[in-house]
């Protein structure tokens, strides 16, 4: 599901909200062409420690991991910059899965 979320300068911006496909596929890639330096970075050294630490094998372990919640911390941090949801599907979307209160 798609939500739209708009700041006060009149910026759009349309995310997903739940388990993130491009980030199970592409790892830290779909962070990084988002313009989310810090998650991107996150990303790829746990990756690194996940294949020093398992001989190359467990690299894959975090982007299972990150599938699963990077879509949330990414609205999340939208929001902390003054994106609002734009209309009442986006608001109850992002309560229903918890991201903002009721």
């Amino acid at each position: 599901m798609r939500v739209r979320l708009k700041n006060a300068a009149g910026g759009l911006k349309e995310v997903k909200v739940g388990f993130s496909w491009t980030t199970f596929f592409f790892g830290f890639f779909p962070a990084l062409f988002r313009g989310d330096l810090k998650w991107a970075v996150i990303m790829f050294i746990t990756s690194v420690a996940f294949a020093i630490f398992t001989a190359g094998f467990g690299a894959w372990i975090p982007g299972i991991i990150f599938s699963f919640i990077y879509n949330k911390m990414y609205i999340k941090e939208l929001l902390e910059k003054g994106y609002h949801p734009a209309d009442d599907h986006a608001q109850a979307a992002l309560q229903t899965q918890g991201i903002i209160a009721a």
